[in-house]
């Protein structure tokens, strides 16, 4: 085995050690990545107003779309890609490589041009009001601009945390995010660009980000010594990574869409209600994109150790990750909960009268949705092992019923509760998925069929 293997082999080692170096550098990544997210609406916010920062959430739900397709594709390369390292064939290591590197990027082509001629109709399906339409679609069109770049970016992270190597990504993701709030400083404040600048910002960075992890990963790839042969592109690796990357693909799709479903129910309550979800939803997605990262490198160690045949090591790595996760969602859940007031504040002047309505709607979101992190942190482990075991059929059932749970339970009890039913749904749903994606990683199947 060559050094470069051995420093990112996840096989050996306590799980507990091995885990907690693996996924502390993607927990920083994912926070690193939303803190810009946030950063980028207290910008705009604060600088432009509620009207600019509702019309960047309008957007947000049509946005996650392309990342959720992103995120899927990058799952199913991952996980395939990490099976194979775990079993040293180094050469299906570089097909399947090459191969989720140019399919993801053609497939991201398609969906640009599709957001081209979708995207403002889709805005007005939600139900966008007109004073923030106009800033929606420019936010949106712009954005489309960059998702090739997303695709490429999101496969190549998906790729290194594969290769057991979670440091990569953190440093770039830096460079990125420290970049992109520079941006969004000069354009928005300095350039007085409005909506327009954040959406440009967004745009350079990610393309740079993109271009410097595809460089360094070929420098990777290529000092992986290998005598098998290796190919471009293979049909059977990309059937081997689809099985994984479809079923991933459409379920943070179909969550997607439910969220497009819940943030029209919202947009019915009028902008300051939309201004305080959006206030609200940036950090609620922190914690969750957190999770899922971590999820994600859960989901590398898991193929890693079954392309090894180290059944053993799986299991004592879940109680350790269970354990890291939940731990991470309790102290988020006591921030978010005790300094509501102040989180939301950050996004809105909260000395201006006509906030004050969007500030409290905001408030009341964090202070219902926090105390279940550690519910969604534990599915989230749940969902990691299960997917890096290849069980997506019992991954998708979980995550479906949450969803679907989260969109009925957000129309029926905002008829009770106003837009507070709405915030209600998300613990609930949590809570019956979690049950659920814990009963099929116990029932222990997907560990033996493989």
């Amino acid at each position: 085995m060559s050094s470069e293997s051995k420093k990112h082999d996840l096989t050996v080692g306590s799980p507990g050690r091995v885990l907690v170096r693996f996924t502390f550098p993607l927990l920083v990544s994912a926070a690193f990545q939303q803190l810009y997210n946030i950063a980028d609406s207290i910008i705009v916010g604060r600088s432009c107003g509620k009207d600019a920062l509702a019309a960047v959430g309008a957007s947000y739900p049509v946005t996650m779309l392309f990342v959720a397709a992103a995120l899927g594709i990058s799952t199913g390369a991952s996980v395939v890609i990490a099976r194979h390292y775990g079993a040293k064939e180094y050469g299906n290591v570089k097909t399947g490589s090459f191969t989720s590197l140019i399919s993801s990027t053609g497939f991201g082509l398609v969906l640009a041009l599709t957001g081209y001629l979708l995207g403002a109709p889709l805005l007005s399906l939600m139900g966008t009001a007109e004073s923030i339409m106009k800033d929606s679609v420019s936010y949106l069109n712009i954005y489309l601009l960059g998702v090739v770049f997303m695709f490429l970016y999101n496969t190549c992270t998906g790729i290194f945390t594969a290769l057991g190597d979670s440091v990569t990504p953190l440093i770039l993701l830096v460079i990125s995010s420290l970049g992109n709030i520079c941006l969004d400083i000069l354009f928005v404040v300095t350039f007085n660009k409005g909506v327009e600048g954040a959406a440009w910002a967004t745009f350079l960075c990610q393309s740079v980000c993109a271009i410097i992890a595809f460089a360094v990963l070929l420098i990777r790839l290529y000092r992986l010594k290998t005598d098998e042969p290796v190919k471009l592109y293979s049909r059977k690796m990309q059937r081997s990574i689809s099985r994984i990357s479809i079923p991933g693909m459409l379920q943070q799709s179909f969550v997607s869409v439910g969220n497009l479903f819940i943030q029209s129910f919202v947009n019915q309550f009028g902008v300051n209600a939309l201004a305080g979800y959006q206030s609200a939803i940036k950090l609620n997605t922190f914690t969750v994109t957190v999770m899922a990262t971590m999820s994600n490198g859960a989901s590398s160690f898991t193929a890693q150790n079954l392309g090894a045949g180290k059944v053993e090591r799986i299991r004592k790595g879940f109680k350790n990750c269970i354990a890291i996760m939940c731990g991470t969602a309790v102290v988020l859940s006591v921030i978010f909960t005790v300094f509501a007031p102040q989180l939301a504040g950050l996004f809105l002047d909260s000395s201006a009268e006509d906030n004050k309505e969007a500030l409290l709607i905001g408030t009341t979101f964090l202070r219902i949705v926090s105390p279940a992190f550690c519910i969604v942190a534990a599915k989230l482990c749940c969902d990691g092992f299960l997917k890096g075991g290849g069980a997506m059929k019992e991954f998708m059932i979980g995550t479906f019923a949450d969803l679907l749970l989260r969109v009925i339970l957000s129309l029926v009890l905002s008829r009770f509760f106003d837009v507070t039913g709405i915030w209600m749904s998300w613990p609930i749903g949590w809570f019956i998925a979690a049950c659920m994606s814990f009963y099929y990683y116990k029932k222990d199947r997907w560990l033996h069929s493989n």
